[in-house]
């Protein structure tokens, strides 16, 4: 079995984070449903602004409010106005990995969906030729 990426949200800005919460991270269902997470799945976010990194479970906010709101301790991990990377995972025999394609879902900053046929990432040093 491999761990593949099933699907992420991709650099969307944080718009709360609230300590006092239990936890999980609250996020706008509408993104939720363009990149496949359910309420209650286990998602892992990255901290683009400090390199941070952490696991939680979703839980859908309010339908078209752009929330993305980090709750719990977590919180002490961002702050509002970062950019973070929420992902997904599903694990998968090889033969469906290698035809595996996650779903990418790019938004804007006020964390609306850009790029809606966008289904592949681009490769840090891309262009670069040579190794250095």
């Amino acid at each position: 079995m491999r761990k593949m990426l099933k699907s992420k949200i991709h650099r969307a800005t944080v718009t709360g984070a609230d300590l006092h919460y239990e936890g999980s991270i609250t996020i706008d269902p509408l993104l939720m449903k363009e990149a496949d997470i359910l309420d209650n799945e286990f998602v892992d976010i990255w901290n683009v602004n400090f390199g941070t990194r952490f696991a939680t479970y979703a839980i859908a906010g309010q339908p078209g409010s752009g929330t993305i709101c980090i709750n719990g301790a977590a919180a002490r991990l961002v702050a509002k106005g970062d950019l973070v990377i929420i992902a997904s995972w599903k694990e998968m025999n090889d033969a469906e990995a290698r035809a595996h394609k996650p779903k990418l879902v790019f938004v804007d900053e006020k964390n609306r969906r850009i790029d809606h046929d966008r289904d592949q990432e681009c490769p840090g040093q891309g262009e670069l030729q040579v190794a250095i």
